[in-house]
């Protein structure tokens, strides 16, 4: 949806300008692209960067710049889980900031050699080039809070993309007090 989004934003149609492959199975996207299927591609990091460096393509753009900020990843629990297990939760929004934190305080390269276990078939000067981008880029989250704006931003992105039968108003469906108080204390 985000790519389409940002196509649209651009002048172009994705379903009369363009022939757009949606029937690829996730998994088998970066492959069919390497084997010749397709003349640009959508993929997340690492495996854009080692496309780069393989030279099996070029990156051109980051939807997640052009898109604008969105809530890309978001943790979601039910009210009676945070009822019934408050403390839980907020540590785990705790943990949450604090890596959001470590990770905007420190250089790309320390960043990358905390996550290499993670990408562990990815050289780490290649995993060290990606966050750089992705710091650079302002991608990651440097606060728990998903505020009004990126709320408002996916729901444009779901509604151009004809995902969504209505608009739900912010309150009604984001909490943010327990984020808030873990940021004060």
């Amino acid at each position: 949806m985000a790519g389409e989004f940002v196509l649209k934003k651009h002048g172009i149609d994705p379903h009369k300008d363009l022939n757009l492959i949606q029937n690829v199975d996730f998994a088998n996207i970066a492959p069919a692209f390497a084997s010749g299927t397709g003349e640009f591609v959508q993929l997340f990091e690492p495996i854009a960067s080692v496309f780069e460096k393989e030279g099996k393509g070029y990156i051109v753009a980051s939807f997640g710049t052009e898109s604008g900020h969105i809530p890309y990843t978001t943790f979601m629990t039910k009210q009676s889980f945070i009822k019934e297990n408050k403390d839980t939760v907020e540590k785990f929004a705790k943990a949450i900031y604090k890596a959001q934190q470590w990770v905007d305080s420190h250089s790309a390269k320390e960043t990358a050699e905390v996550i290499k276990g993670f990408f562990e078939n990815t050289e780490l000067d290649l995993i060290e080039t990606v966050v750089d981008r992705y710091k650079s880029q302002g991608s990651f989250a440097t606060d728990p809070i998903l505020d009004n704006e990126e709320w408002d931003n996916l729901q444009d992105i779901m509604e151009e993309a004809g995902e969504l039968p209505k608009r739900v108003d912010y309150k009604t469906l984001v909490n943010t007090d327990i984020a808030e108080s873990v940021m004060k204390k």
